[in-house]
């Protein structure tokens, strides 16, 4: 039995790390074409970040307001690009 429950535990604990670190790239990836200011990278970016960040929010790694606080943050970063 707790053989069984370590198992689950370390297949968890690769699941949200992976989940983690498509998170953080993602968003990485939207802060950098915001910083260069280019329109068309950014909201491709985002809108790939958007699913990253939806589908680790489904899975429990992070809490799903956290997850709307970040995608709304991002949004709004985009769009303030002239």
């Amino acid at each position: 039995l707790k053989r069984s429950v370590r198992s689950t535990q370390k297949i968890l604990k690769k699941t949200f790390s992976i989940s983690r670190s498509r998170w953080k790239t993602s968003i990485k990836k939207v802060e950098a074409a915001v910083a260069n200011k280019d329109k068309e990278a950014a909201n491709s970016a985002l809108l790939a970040a958007i699913s990253t960040i939806d589908k680790a929010a489904s899975k429990g790694v992070y809490h799903k307001n956290n997850s709307a606080r970040k995608v709304s943050r991002l949004t709004k970063a985009v769009n303030s690009i002239d």
